[in-house]
């Protein structure tokens, strides 16, 4: 069992700046593939950024640009620095796994996102 913990979600205005982590129970190296999601009040859950074990990265159209997807293997955490946020990217986001042993995806508590106007 994989233990995701999610950290640096809060409330800042339009324009500014957060930057989430999300610390893994295990080796980062154990792990194919690493993710943000979010899900918004009525919407469904969607992909923000992911980043592979090689390094390659994926975002969102919506916040290309704007947020950076990283790791530290030294510290077995995922982390999504947002910046230039708007009222639009309000949300609980979501930190996901999935381990390259078995494909198996695990997921964290979510943390909440709120984005002032």
């Amino acid at each position: 069992q994989v233990q995701l913990a999610e950290s640096g979600g809060g409330l800042v205005q339009a324009g500014g700046s957060l930057r989430l982590s999300c610390a893994a129970s295990i080796s980062i190296f154990s792990m194919n593939n690493m993710g943000w999601y979010r899900q918004a009040p009525g919407k469904q859950r969607e992909l923000v950024a992911a980043i592979t074990s090689g390094g390659s990265t994926i975002y969102a159209d919506s916040v290309k640009g704007r947020f950076t997807i990283s790791k530290d293997s030294a510290k077995n955490t995922v982390y999504l620095e947002m910046n230039s946020l708007k009222p639009e990217d309000t949300a609980v986001y979501y930190c996901k796994v999935i381990t390259s042993a078995s494909g198996a995806e695990y997921w964290g508590q979510g943390t909440q996102v709120t984005v002032s106007s």
